[in-house]
Formats: C-alpha cells, structure tokens, sequence
C-alpha cells in the first residue's frame, strides 16, 4: 500500500510547525511520521513537533530544496522499511525552501512507487506585509500548492482577511482556499481520498542562490529576561526571524518559547517538556550580510547575557 506524503511549505513564520501539530493530534491513532527541516544548526521545530505516532526526523543545518536533498531521500526510504511502516509522512519544509525543487526530489521513481506525493499545502500568514506577495520564494511557494491554509487571520480584521484571501486565490486559482485558525485544517483535505496521485510538472532546476543566512546562539544558564528584551530590540530591525527556548533568571524551572515573526515577538510559557536540553538556545535568521554572529554576540553581551 502506497504511502501517501503531505509537503507543507510557507515563508519564515507563517505557523508550519503549529499546523503540522494540529495534524498530529487529529490523527486518531493513524501511523504518521513527521520530517522536519529547520534552516539552522538547532532544530527548533523538531522539538516543538508533539505527538507523531511514529516519531520525528529532523534535518538541521541546511534546506531540503539543495543542500540535503540527498538525506530527505535517504531519510524517506528508512521511513519505509519500518515495521509497521507509517501510514502517512509530513514533510515540514524550512521557511526558506522552494517547494518546487522539494517536489522534483519526491518525483524520484522509486520514492514515487511507495510514497507518493499526494497534496502540498502552503501556510500563509494573514498578517504579513503586503509586501510579501511580490517576493519570489513567497510566490513559488504560493504557485506550488494545493491547498492554501491561511493563518493568524485573528491578527487583521475581517476585511482585510477577506482581501488577502482574494488575492492568494487570484495568484493560484487551482488551490482551494482555507482559514486555519490556530492550525486548524480539515483533514480530508489535507490526505484526500484519491487511487493515483497526480504527477507534478515542475520548472527546470534553478541555480542555488543563497538569500538568508542564520546564526545560533546559546547560553548553558539561565538569562535574564529584561536583559534579552533589551539585546533583541537592538537585533530585531535586522532580523527576518528568530526562535528559540529560554530559561530565565526571573521564573526558574519556567521554560519559555520564543518567537519573532513579521517584525512581531511573542513569548510563551511552553505549556509540556519541548526541549531535551537545559539553557538557552535562539536561532538568529536575516538576510545575507545584514548582520554578524559578532554583533549578535554584542549585542547580547552587552546586555550582560554570556553565552
């Protein structure tokens, strides 16, 4: 039996990992394996992935689209000798990966046979700038799906929502358009029931140009959590994205997740035990040459954080 794959793709932040968790806790006991792709040497999004049925594999310090291409196959063909084998796979791309280049790599024949890709879903955040609807990842991401899950529409009013979604549906009309609050997608649509999935066309594969960079940054103790505030608003207007796990000063034993998106930060107390290791550990991502792991260590110093 065939084993079919979802690829969610989205820009930097849209709210991947938090739809690709909403999946999982609706799988009723159905075999799903989640593989997930992080642009950056620690894989944040792995370990906010709770409650796949037959574990999580993650990909760290690259993108799927070029530099490991190579070990998003490998890794699928290991899904696929397991006993039992999975009855499904989610592949959760990296915020800065061409889905296209993902799709020509699961159009291999062999992978194809057993584990055929059956819907690309692409989460848009409402809330972006409308500037984003004219970057070309973000357009080749958009074109590239089936399904259209729009997220933090909570974060707009409904008439800028409803503009929004009419041109996302006017870039792709094929895509069926859904508002995924909270992650919140419908699950016959994301594994419709089909006999074949459709074989994709994809454009000619593109030189690689490298557009976003990242750094990462650690601390084995507990910071202080004005003190952080005060070093990232300095980072922020250079920054595309940051995420990260914080063990503070002020609430010891309290780990939190942090998130900046869309020139937006959020903290959170992790509500269960998403990180297998103890401190601080934030990814930095900007576009190239706009900063250094130099500053961003200045930065934080600075403050009086030492790494």
């Amino acid at each position: 039996m065939p084993v079919p794959i979802l690829l969610v793709t989205g820009f930097l932040g849209a709210g991947k990992t938090t739809l690709v968790n909403r999946i999982l806790q609706q799988a009723d006991g159905r075999r799903i394996a989640a593989v997930v792709n992080d642009f950056g040497a620690i894989n944040i999004d792995a370990e906010l992935i709770a409650g796949a049925e037959d574990g999580v594999v993650s990909l760290a310090n690259g993108c799927i689209c070029c530099s490991l291409e190579g070990d998003l196959l490998r890794t699928l063909a290991n899904l696929l000798r397991r006993t039992p084998r999975p009855e499904a796979i989610v592949i959760e791309t990296s915020g800065v990966a061409d889905p296209n280049d993902v799709i020509r790599n699961l159009m291999d024949p062999v992978i194809w046979r057993e584990a055929p890709l059956e819907t690309v879903l692409c989460v848009v955040d409402a809330s972006a700038p409308e500037a984003q609807l004219d970057d070309p990842l973000f357009l080749s991401q958009l074109r590239a799906a089936d399904l259209l899950a729009v997220s933090k529409g909570d974060l707009i009013d409904r008439s800028s929502l409803d503009e929004r979604c009419r041109s996302l549906s006017q870039i792709n009309r094929r895509a069926t358009l859904v508002e995924a609050p909270g992650g919140e997608v419908p699950l016959d649509l994301v594994f419709p029931e089909v006999e074949t999935p459709r074989e994709r066309t994809t454009r000619p594969k593109r030189p690689s140009i490298d557009r976003f960079e990242s750094f990462n940054w650690t601390s084995g103790e507990p910071i202080s959590l004005a003190a952080f505030q005060q070093a990232f608003g300095r980072l922020a207007p250079r920054l595309v994205r940051a995420k990260g796990f914080l063990a503070t000063i002020e609430k010891p034993g309290c780990r939190y997740l942090f998130q900046f998106a869309g020139g937006k930060a959020t903290l959170a107390p992790l509500d269960r035990e998403g990180s297998a290791q103890e401190g601080t550990r934030i990814v930095f991502i900007a576009e190239i040459d706009r900063i250094t792991a130099a500053e961003i260590d200045e930065a934080m110093s600075r403050a009086g954080i030492a790494s």
